[in-house]
């Protein structure tokens, strides 16, 4: 049995006054299955659908027309029974409570699950996050990065098999995305659990999911490995550099020069024709570069090759 089954799903909100009624179709006639244990990015731009997606996923919204099956139950008419096997994390969202040591707040969770033994639990789930030393830390005073480590200890209290991350990483800096990011590989890999990530951050589908599906204007448009994906649509990097003096020409196989402004350039990198290590040590033996950063392309530039790629 698929841990999620979708199958013809769509949603259409109804907008306006009752003179000037209209509907806006949110999401439209989706199919694709995940399997236990699969760890998943799905992603779109903004007002893709996404989120309407997850909220239908999770028994929040009901829809307007066709069937889902997330580990065998029906999320909107048994969303009580489906709660207690699913876990989730919405970036902008607190499951904390700001004033308590977050150790508090899981205890509580853990009273509201009904957990025999929270004690245990959370302190199992900060060795595993490497979160321990924050437990204890009113929430507020957590940097963001480390309230999100919390966050995922929240979600996963009560062992759910499918854990739902809505832009789990928005607003963290590199260290703390890069930490988040191997905290959920690990809740994967140690305990089977199945991911189900939404995010603009490119870097986030290439470390935590092996599968990606594209929804654009409520519409599934690219479903396929992430390694396919990478093959394909990711082989340009995007370098910024500041030089120390006046670089004269780039002649680097592979690079293209896109912006320069004093000593300020902006590059793009064809990484099937050269990898980014060897342009990164070009650049650093050839130039006098005082500051340097390799940036993944925007996840808008993304989606529009996939509408321009032949399937």
């Amino acid at each position: 049995m698929a841990a999620i089954d979708v199958r013809h799903l769509s949603k259409t909100f109804t907008t306006g006054s009752r003179r000037r009624r209209g509907s806006i179709e949110a999401v439209r006639d989706i199919s694709f299955s995940v399997a236990e244990g699969e760890r998943l990015a799905y992603i779109g731009p903004n007002g893709a659908g996404k989120s309407t997606s997850i909220k239908m996923l999770t028994g929040i919204l009901y829809p307007t027309d066709g069937d889902a099956s997330v580990l065998g139950y029906v999320p909107w008419c048994e969303r009580r029974a489906l709660v207690r096997h699913i876990g989730t994390l919405f970036g902008q969202r607190s499951q904390l409570w700001s004033e308590l040591p977050a150790r508090r707040s899981l205890e509580l969770l853990g009273t509201i699950y009904g957990l025999g033994d929270p004690a245990s639990r959370i302190a199992e789930l900060a060795e595993l996050l490497e979160a321990a030393p924050l437990l204890d830390v009113p929430v507020r005073n957590l940097s963001l990065g480390q309230r999100m480590r919390c966050e995922l200890a929240a979600a996963m209290l009560h062992e759910p098999r499918i854990l739902f991350l809505d832009e789990p990483t928005i607003g963290l800096d590199l260290v703390a995305k890069q930490r988040f990011r191997e905290a959920v590989m690990r809740l994967n890999s140690d305990r089977g659990t199945t991911i189900f990530l939404t995010s603009h951050d490119v870097a986030d589908i290439e470390h935590v999911a092996r599968r990606v599906i594209v929804i654009n204007h409520g519409a599934l448009i690219y479903d396929d490995k992430v390694s396919a994906m990478r093959r394909s649509l990711l082989r340009t990097k995007l370098v910024e550099v500041r030089f120390d003096e006046e670089p004269g020409p780039i002649d680097i196989e592979g690079v293209e020069v896109l912006k320069a402004a004093a000593l300020g350039y902006k590059l793009t990198v064809d990484t099937a024709r050269r990898p980014i290590r060897a342009v990164l040590d070009d650049l650093l033996d050839g130039y006098a570069v005082g500051d340097i950063s390799v940036v993944d392309p925007p996840l808008e530039r993304v989606i529009s090759q996939i509408y321009e790629t032949p399937r």
